[in-house]
């Protein structure tokens, strides 16, 4: 609780910065912009250089901001706050003694924090750290879970760039494991947060909130708290902390915990279905036939928005243009708001923009084809807000089309 008052208390400050802040967004979404080849939409987005640009729903900070800051901290949240983000995201798992915390999985503390580092702790990981064996070929290993901890131990770690290196052959090396279109010059400081703590940050910072409810790795029931208990125990925190209902996107890839937030408590309305049915061999963007449910079933069984990564919305007409897929068009037709993930976080598009951009990678040549893309989203698919892991640009896109929802 002492913790949580200090966090209350600097948030204050917080609060009264962003009553009126104009967002900063930095080079990065002028130089997209300069890499652009001559278009109308260049054009209309070259006119908004010089205004104020300004908070938008539309801008949904993916972690925080992870392309420079370590992923789910304090300080990542706060910049993309800066950026100009409307709505930012606590990926929700919990710890030995059952407190929620934001990590992106239950057991990720080896590659997204320094408890590697930290002897007293990393004693206490699932898996060790094992060194990688040339002879052998076996890559380094570990594994350590917030449900390795207990919520006091988990905040005494600090947030690192996410990564780790599978030909180390000592902590040391394990934990250097930076993607190269990453930076680890704002990783000295990583500040961990509870679920809670976020939801007091989120508040100063005057933004919407979208957490996404993580799948555990530990059997459930776990030491008596079921599923519905746990998906419970995430919306009364909200509750706790007199969030309106409105000002909250619970998010899963389990449809069940969407469902049975939109029947059990006001706050399932804006309940997120996450679609991973990519991961299923069958599954055809352009075939509705392979998407089990359906889309009418999935909005008959009380779920308004669906939320998958934005290659599943975009295909390639017979010129070679970025199109809506039928996917899209489908969940449309059905009625369902869409939001789609995740924008910037796969390196230079320009070489293809690796998973994030199948199917439509013939079609991005330069770094600023990022914004023909996020035209297409917002124009022709209509999604309501784009996950991002740097805020800036979809803030600048969204400050220019007048999309602030």
């Amino acid at each position: 609780m002492k913790t949580l008052a200090k966090i209350v208390i600097s948030t204050a400050l917080l609060s009264s910065a962003y009553a009126n802040a104009t967002a900063q967004l930095g080079p990065r979404p002028f130089y997209l912009l300069d890499q652009m080849a001559p278009s109308a939409l260049k054009t209309k987005l070259s006119r908004c250089v010089n205004r104020p640009f300004f908070k938008s729903d539309f801008s949904i900070g993916h972690r925080g901001a992870p392309t420079q800051f370590p992923e789910h901290t304090k300080e990542s949240y706060i910049a993309a706050a800066r950026m100009g983000a409307g709505v930012l995201e606590c990926d929700v798992t919990f710890t030995k003694d059952k407190e929620l915390v934001c990590r992106h999985a239950q057991c990720d503390l080896h590659t997204s924090t320094d408890i590697l580092l930290r002897p007293e702790l990393a004693a206490k990981c699932t898996q060790p750290f094992t060194p990688a064996d040339p002879a052998t070929g076996t890559p380094a290993s570990a594994q350590c879970c917030a449900s390795d901890l207990t919520l006091a131990e988990f905040k005494q770690l600090k947030g690192k760039m996410d990564g780790a290196n599978p030909n180390a052959t000592s902590v040391e090396e394990y934990v250097k494991g930076t993607a190269n279109w990453r930076t680890d010059l704002y990783s000295a400081t990583g500040t961990l947060m509870s679920h809670a703590e976020s939801i007091e940050l989120f508040k100063a910072l005057r933004v919407k909130m979208t957490p996404e409810l993580k799948a555990p790795q530990v059997p459930m029931p776990y030491e008596g708290m079921t599923q519905q208990d746990y998906a419970q125990k995430m919306i009364d925190e909200y509750r706790a902390a007199r969030v309106p209902s409105h000002r909250v996107l619970p998010q899963s890839f389990n449809i069940e915990d969407v469902q049975y937030w939109r029947h059990n408590t006001r706050y399932g309305r804006k309940g997120v279905y996450l679609d991973g049915r990519y991961d299923d061999p069958k599954f055809d963007p352009s075939n509705p036939e392979t998407w089990k449910p359906s889309m009418e079933e999935i909005k008959d069984s009380g779920v308004n928005i669906i939320a998958p990564p934005l290659w599943v919305l975009l295909t390639l007409d017979s010129d070679g243009k970025i199109v809506p897929s039928e996917y899209a068009h489908a969940a449309k037709a059905a009625n369902l708001d869409i939001i789609t993930w995740t924008l910037e976080r796969s390196g230079l598009i320009s070489q293809g923009g690796g998973w994030y951009y199948q199917g439509i990678s013939d079609a991005i040549k330069t770094e600023g084809d990022v914004y023909i893309v996020l035209d297409v989203l917002a124009k022709q698919v209509g999604v309501k807000g784009v996950f991002s892991d740097w805020p800036a640009t979809t803030t600048f896109y969204a400050n220019c089309m007048n999309r602030y929802y």
